[in-house]
Protein backbone atom coordinates (compact mmCIF):
# COMPACT_ATOMS: atom_id res chain seq x y z
CA UNK A 1 0.00 0.00 0.00
CA UNK A 2 1.16 3.44 -0.83
CA UNK A 3 0.78 6.22 1.23
CA UNK A 4 0.85 10.24 -0.60
CA UNK A 5 1.43 13.17 1.66
CA UNK A 6 -0.63 15.47 -0.81
CA UNK A 7 -0.40 18.23 1.87
CA UNK A 8 3.08 18.89 1.05
CA UNK A 9 2.89 19.35 -2.79
CA UNK A 10 -0.46 21.49 -2.36
CA UNK A 11 2.02 23.86 0.25
CA UNK A 12 5.48 23.74 -2.60
CA UNK A 13 2.78 24.44 -5.27
CA UNK A 14 1.36 27.71 -3.13
CA UNK A 15 4.66 28.87 -2.30
CA UNK A 16 5.93 28.31 -6.11
CA UNK A 17 2.61 30.04 -7.38
CA UNK A 18 3.60 33.44 -4.82
CA UNK A 19 7.22 33.77 -6.00
CA UNK A 20 5.90 33.75 -9.63
CA UNK A 21 3.43 37.06 -8.93
CA UNK A 22 3.95 39.79 -7.23
CA UNK A 23 2.02 39.99 -3.78
CA UNK A 24 -0.89 41.96 -4.68
CA UNK A 25 -0.96 41.10 -8.08
CA UNK A 26 -3.56 38.52 -9.65
CA UNK A 27 -2.10 36.63 -12.13
CA UNK A 28 -2.59 36.94 -15.37
CA UNK A 29 -5.09 33.95 -16.70
CA UNK A 30 -5.76 32.96 -20.23
CA UNK A 31 -9.31 32.99 -20.76
CA UNK A 32 -11.30 29.18 -21.66
CA UNK A 33 -7.96 27.75 -20.25
CA UNK A 34 -5.95 28.19 -23.44
CA UNK A 35 -2.75 27.17 -23.80
CA UNK A 36 0.38 27.95 -26.01
CA UNK A 37 0.15 25.58 -29.41
CA UNK A 38 3.39 23.34 -29.24
CA UNK A 39 4.83 21.60 -31.96
CA UNK A 40 6.22 18.66 -31.66
CA UNK A 41 8.87 16.78 -34.11
CA UNK A 42 7.20 13.12 -35.26
CA UNK A 43 8.75 10.36 -37.19
CA UNK A 44 5.67 8.83 -38.74
CA UNK A 45 5.19 12.56 -40.09
CA UNK A 46 8.11 11.01 -42.55
CA UNK A 47 6.94 8.07 -43.48
CA UNK A 48 3.70 9.07 -45.46
CA UNK A 49 3.35 8.50 -48.57
CA UNK A 50 2.70 11.62 -50.85
CA UNK A 51 0.32 10.21 -52.88
CA UNK A 52 -1.45 8.14 -50.87
CA UNK A 53 -1.78 11.49 -48.34
CA UNK A 54 -2.60 13.79 -51.11
CA UNK A 55 -5.28 10.99 -51.98
CA UNK A 56 -6.84 10.93 -48.74
CA UNK A 57 -6.42 14.99 -48.28
CA UNK A 58 -8.86 15.14 -50.82
CA UNK A 59 -11.16 12.03 -49.18
CA UNK A 60 -10.77 14.02 -46.31
CA UNK A 61 -12.25 17.53 -47.74
CA UNK A 62 -14.70 15.89 -49.42
CA UNK A 63 -16.22 13.79 -46.43
CA UNK A 64 -15.55 16.59 -43.56
CA UNK A 65 -16.62 19.57 -45.43
CA UNK A 66 -18.47 18.67 -49.09
CA UNK A 67 -20.60 16.09 -46.61
CA UNK A 68 -20.38 18.59 -43.97
CA UNK A 69 -20.25 15.50 -41.46
CA UNK A 70 -18.47 18.01 -39.66
CA UNK A 71 -22.09 19.56 -37.98
CA UNK A 72 -22.09 15.69 -36.44
CA UNK A 73 -21.27 16.04 -32.86
CA UNK A 74 -20.83 12.49 -32.57
CA UNK A 75 -18.93 11.88 -35.78
CA UNK A 76 -15.70 10.67 -35.19
CA UNK A 77 -11.94 10.33 -36.26
CA UNK A 78 -12.40 7.10 -36.02
CA UNK A 79 -15.43 6.58 -38.17
CA UNK A 80 -13.77 8.81 -40.18
CA UNK A 81 -10.89 6.40 -40.85
CA UNK A 82 -13.27 3.45 -40.99
CA UNK A 83 -15.25 5.46 -43.92
CA UNK A 84 -11.37 5.53 -45.46
CA UNK A 85 -10.74 2.46 -44.90
CA UNK A 86 -7.73 3.08 -42.96
CA UNK A 87 -6.96 3.34 -39.57
CA UNK A 88 -6.93 6.02 -36.81
CA UNK A 89 -3.35 6.79 -36.35
CA UNK A 90 -2.62 6.84 -40.57
CA UNK A 91 -5.66 9.53 -40.09
CA UNK A 92 -3.90 11.74 -37.78
CA UNK A 93 -0.90 11.50 -39.22
CA UNK A 94 -2.32 12.67 -42.88
CA UNK A 95 -4.56 15.32 -40.59
CA UNK A 96 -1.57 16.61 -39.38
CA UNK A 97 1.17 16.97 -42.33
CA UNK A 98 -1.38 18.19 -44.67
CA UNK A 99 -3.40 20.27 -42.71
CA UNK A 100 -1.35 21.61 -39.86
CA UNK A 101 -3.20 20.31 -36.96
CA UNK A 102 -5.30 17.67 -35.18
CA UNK A 103 -8.53 16.58 -36.31
CA UNK A 104 -10.31 17.89 -33.57
CA UNK A 105 -8.83 21.43 -34.06
CA UNK A 106 -9.50 20.73 -38.31
CA UNK A 107 -13.36 19.56 -37.78
CA UNK A 108 -13.52 22.51 -35.16
CA UNK A 109 -12.29 25.08 -37.73
CA UNK A 110 -15.36 23.90 -40.22
CA UNK A 111 -17.60 24.58 -37.51
CA UNK A 112 -16.59 27.70 -36.46
CA UNK A 113 -16.84 29.09 -40.30
CA UNK A 114 -20.16 27.89 -40.12
CA UNK A 115 -21.13 29.44 -37.02
CA UNK A 116 -19.21 32.38 -37.84
CA UNK A 117 -21.72 33.07 -41.11
CA UNK A 118 -24.99 32.08 -39.28
CA UNK A 119 -24.27 34.27 -36.05
CA UNK A 120 -24.74 37.40 -38.81
CA UNK A 121 -27.23 35.95 -41.40
CA UNK A 122 -30.64 37.89 -40.40
CA UNK A 123 -32.30 34.72 -40.51
CA UNK A 124 -30.94 33.31 -37.71
CA UNK A 125 -30.62 36.39 -35.73
CA UNK A 126 -33.93 35.47 -33.72
CA UNK A 127 -31.70 32.11 -32.87
CA UNK A 128 -29.41 32.15 -29.74
CA UNK A 129 -25.62 31.11 -29.37
CA UNK A 130 -26.48 27.93 -28.31
CA UNK A 131 -28.81 26.84 -30.69
CA UNK A 132 -26.50 27.96 -32.99
CA UNK A 133 -23.48 26.28 -31.77
CA UNK A 134 -26.02 22.68 -31.93
CA UNK A 135 -26.73 23.73 -35.24
CA UNK A 136 -22.85 23.50 -36.39
CA UNK A 137 -22.06 20.68 -34.37
CA UNK A 138 -20.82 21.36 -31.08
CA UNK A 139 -22.19 19.04 -28.04
CA UNK A 140 -21.70 21.87 -25.39
CA UNK A 141 -21.86 25.60 -24.94
CA UNK A 142 -18.21 25.30 -23.69
CA UNK A 143 -16.36 23.62 -25.82
CA UNK A 144 -18.15 26.48 -28.18
CA UNK A 145 -17.14 29.24 -26.88
CA UNK A 146 -13.59 27.87 -26.49
CA UNK A 147 -13.15 26.59 -29.85
CA UNK A 148 -14.47 30.50 -30.92
CA UNK A 149 -12.36 32.09 -28.71
CA UNK A 150 -9.29 30.59 -29.82
CA UNK A 151 -9.92 30.86 -33.72
CA UNK A 152 -11.90 34.46 -33.60
CA UNK A 153 -10.08 35.80 -30.61
CA UNK A 154 -13.23 36.58 -29.56
CA UNK A 155 -16.53 35.32 -27.44
CA UNK A 156 -19.26 34.36 -29.91
CA UNK A 157 -21.90 36.92 -28.56
CA UNK A 158 -19.08 39.73 -28.94
CA UNK A 159 -18.47 38.80 -32.30
CA UNK A 160 -22.37 38.72 -33.32
CA UNK A 161 -23.14 42.07 -31.63
CA UNK A 162 -19.74 43.78 -33.54
CA UNK A 163 -20.58 42.43 -36.59
CA UNK A 164 -24.31 43.86 -36.39
CA UNK A 165 -23.54 46.97 -35.17
CA UNK A 166 -20.45 47.31 -38.26
CA UNK A 167 -23.81 46.88 -41.09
Amino acid sequence: MYKYNYSINIRQMREDFKTETEPNETPMRKPYNMRERKIKEAAYRDMIRAELADELYDKILNILVMQKKYKDANYSAKELAKELKTNTRYLSAVINSRFGMNYSCLVNEYRIKDAMHLLIDKRYANKNIEEISVMVGFSNRQSFYAAFYKNVGETPNGYRKRKLTNK
